[in-house]
């Protein structure tokens, strides 16, 4: 079973398995239809797609981010179109080093599903071992996946105040309040460290070594992190890759706070944070 990452030549060997399901989480926040434009062109055998603001992203009902988590009852459909069940051997991938695959990581640990890894350096990690290409589109699925929420997993907007310990996610600048491209107001929560996600990655944009991320992640948080730990960034997405970050490092799963700096900074009551602190 893979249940974190997954290099390109091992999924090749994989691609015949019966119970593999491959999903391209191909996305642009900017051209939001060039994900499936690019998928439509060229893709791993068989991977079907899944979108990060048509599929992976719901009405709100536990937050109310930009992306907010579909419900578990949402999720189970989408999962049965995708063609998981609950014996799949599922990997996910993109274009920009795991960030949005690694919402749909998660999304599927959410419901229980442990056998998902995301492939490390994605799709051009797969193109660049000149690996086999499919074009067109692929039938939907007709599985049927079943799974529970695992709500321990999962911080509310009312719940991130006392988390003791908690990490940003996004870039430095966002962070500390000195750019804002996209939410209305600038800034981070208070409390909250900054780890970048890309931080996570090597110059080649793979995860680096366990030991490395431990070391990374520690030196943000100030302490090793654990089951507690709370991850967050601007909508729920990027904050999946540390997430992912800090299972691959080896330590315990930790929690993520999907409505994220988009819901919390919509409250004017909410006390906002600018600079390192």
């Amino acid at each position: 079973m893979f249940d974190t990452l997954i290099d390109a030549q091992q999924l090749h060997c994989h691609l015949q398995a019966p119970e593999l399901v491959v999903v391209d989480c191909r996305f642009d926040l900017g051209v939001p239809e060039a994900g499936r434009a690019n998928w439509l062109e060229g893709h791993v055998p068989g991977a079907r797609y899944a979108d990060l603001e048509a599929d992976l992203s719901g009405p709100p009902r536990t937050d109310r981010g930009r992306h907010p988590l579909p419900s578990a009852a949402e999720l189970c459909r989408l999962f049965g179109r995708l063609g998981i069940d609950t014996t799949s051997q599922v990997v996910a991938y993109d274009d920009n080093h795991g960030m949005v695959a690694a919402r749909l990581w998660w999304m599927l640990r959410y419901l229980g599903h442990r056998a998902v890894a995301v492939l490390d350096g994605g799709w051009p990690a797969w193109v660049a071992a000149g690996l086999p290409l499919e074009r067109g589109a692929v039938p939907a699925g007709t599985a049927h996946f079943t799974g529970r929420a695992r709500r321990k997993r999962l911080v509310t907007l009312d719940e991130v105040g006392a988390a003791n310990a908690l990490l940003d996610a996004r870039e430095p600048a966002r962070f500390r309040g000195e750019v804002e491209p996209i939410d209305p107001v600038a800034g981070h929560i208070p409390g909250a460290r900054n780890h970048c996600w890309r931080d996570n990655l090597g110059a080649d944009g793979r995860f680096l070594a366990p030991a490395e991320l431990r070391a990374r992640l520690a030196h943000a948080l100030g302490r090793s992190a654990d089951d507690t730990t709370v991850h967050y960034c601007g909508s729920g997405v990027s904050a999946c890759h540390n997430v992912l970050a800090q299972v691959v490092a080896g330590w315990p799963e930790p929690r993520l706070y999907c409505g994220s700096w988009s819901e919390w900074c919509r409250d004017p009551s909410r006390q906002v944070m600018m600079g390192d602190a």
